[in-house]
């Protein structure tokens, strides 16, 4: 098999995230943030939105870079609950399409732009932005040192990365041949996964002073295994539909990766954590 690239796994299961993770609503094609006061999928992917922003302190004022900003929702979020303008990047034409479609119904696009660029190698000034927010999207760099050395360069002085992630327990030749590991990478393009350790010394390596780390993995768990149950249960279906041709082999693998990636955190792998680097 052949495995994605990140526009083609995008492009290719833009109708899983639309009707089954409920993107169409939500605009979001991440994990939820569960807590006391939120126990329900769309609250819990708009709080994801609220946890990062406060812990990057995000202000009315601030200029923001969505890195990754898949068809728009943290973009949209920001503008509509903190009053920041958004750029919001990714490598999908079909993902800026949508996102512009909905920046206009809802009266956004004066708040919220975007386009396509790879957030590794931007053609932005130095020096242009308050933030630069990535929420599960740092995964499909297949080189992070760049990612960051990139945000650090797009950041004005005492700009702050914001970022949501996942990351590695122990990276070694054991977690990196482990099956389920394998199978998440491949099925959902993601080239790899890094430790808390490697992430920070790639942020400090690239000129950040600061860095603070939240794990989440308590407030994602209700995500993770929804996420886990819908694919245990569509699985037989994508498969038939596959082979009758209605389903494409990205679909199935999504379905795959996905069920894989919940296995991976279940046998304490990976986990999810917040992530704040300071210029």
């Amino acid at each position: 098999m052949t495995f994605p690239s990140v526009e083609e796994y995008y492009d290719k299961t833009r109708f899983d995230y639309r009707y089954v993770w409920n993107s169409r609503n939500t605009h979001a094609i991440h994990f939820g943030y569960y807590d006391e006061e939120v126990r329900q999928h769309v609250a819990a992917v708009a709080n994801m939105n609220r946890k990062m922003a406060e812990l990057a302190g995000i202000k009315l004022e601030d200029l923001v870079l969505d890195a990754g900003c898949g068809v728009g929702g943290s973009s949209f979020w920001l503008a509509e609950n903190i009053g920041c303008n958004v750029t919001g990047i990714t490598l999908a034409a079909s993902q800026v399409a949508d996102a512009q479609k909905t920046a206009a119904q809802r009266n956004l696009s004066d708040k919220t732009h975007f386009q396509q660029a790879d957030y590794c190698a931007t053609d932005f000034k130095s020096n242009s932005y308050d933030i630069v927010w990535a929420l599960e999207s740092q995964c499909h760099a297949a080189d992070k040192a760049a990612f960051y050395r990139e945000a650090f360069r797009l950041l004005k002085p005492n700009g702050r990365l914001v970022i949501a992630e996942y990351f590695l327990n122990v990276h070694d030749e054991a977690t990196n041949g482990d099956v389920d590991i394998k199978a998440w990478y491949d099925n959902i393009a993601i080239p790899n996964l890094l430790t808390w350790a490697e992430h920070e010394a790639f942020a400090k390596t690239a000129g950040f002073k600061t860095t603070t780390l939240q794990n989440i993995n308590p407030n994602v768990r209700r995500s993770l295994l929804n996420a886990y149950e819908h694919c245990e249960k569509w699985l037989p279906a994508a498969k038939w539909l596959n082979r009758l041709g209605i389903v494409n082999k990205v679909q199935v693998g999504n379905v795959l990766g996905t069920a894989a990636q919940y296995r991976a955190w279940a046998k304490d792998l990976w986990f999810y954590g917040l992530a704040v680097f300071e210029k």
